[in-house]
């Protein structure tokens, strides 16, 4: 956690509370860059992008508590990882590998450590990996999914339960719920 002086003074540009503020935010920002584009080197680029721009509108950042600047980092570092996909001209929506995977609901998910859950995320094609990213872990409504990649909202929708769908697969084809048997 980063508290409000440290990022006052990062503002002022003390290099020790800017370093501590890099410190902070780089690995979760870094684990967020993995999962949406899943190749480490894009990453790192993305990474450094998302920082610059952290640091670039630090001084309009409204501290808001704890925890309030790596929100506001998180949704720069997204921003900055949508825009990597669009400039790769890789569409992240439609892709349709196996449409008699099974819909069942339950808590198979909730079984899952973090890791074997992030596994598994890379797992997914990048259309299904990018909009339950969004709307999971980053907390973004269909709505606001469907206008940051500019699809429809059934789109969205589809797009989050076919991605369930083909984890709920990937963990049945691998022995219930042991995700480090996916590599």
């Amino acid at each position: 956690m980063v508290d409000k002086k440290t990022i006052d003074n990062a503002i002022k540009g003390d290099h020790k509370s800017e370093r501590h503020l890099y410190e902070a935010l780089c690995k979760p920002l870094f684990m967020l860059c993995l999962r949406y584009l899943k190749n480490q080197e894009d990453s790192e680029d993305v990474l450094t992008l998302s920082f610059l721009k952290v640091f670039q509108s630090l001084s309009g950042f409204e501290y808001q508590g704890p925890g309030s600047l790596e929100a506001w980092a998180r949704k720069i570092t997204v921003n900055e990882c949508l825009m990597c996909l669009r400039k790769q001209k890789r569409s992240p929506m439609m892709v349709e590998p196996d449409e008699n995977s099974s819909l069942e609901e339950g808590g198979i998910f909730d079984k899952l450590s973090a890791d074997e859950l992030f596994v598994l995320i890379l797992q997914l094609p990048e259309g299904y990996r990018t909009v339950f990213n969004l709307y999971e872990i980053e907390g973004y409504t269909h709505h606001e999914i469907a206008t940051k990649l500019n699809i429809r909202v059934g789109t969205s929708k589809s797009q989050l339960s076919k991605a369930k769908a083909y984890l709920r697969e990937l963990i049945r084809k691998n022995g219930g719920n042991n995700a480090s048997k996916i590599i």
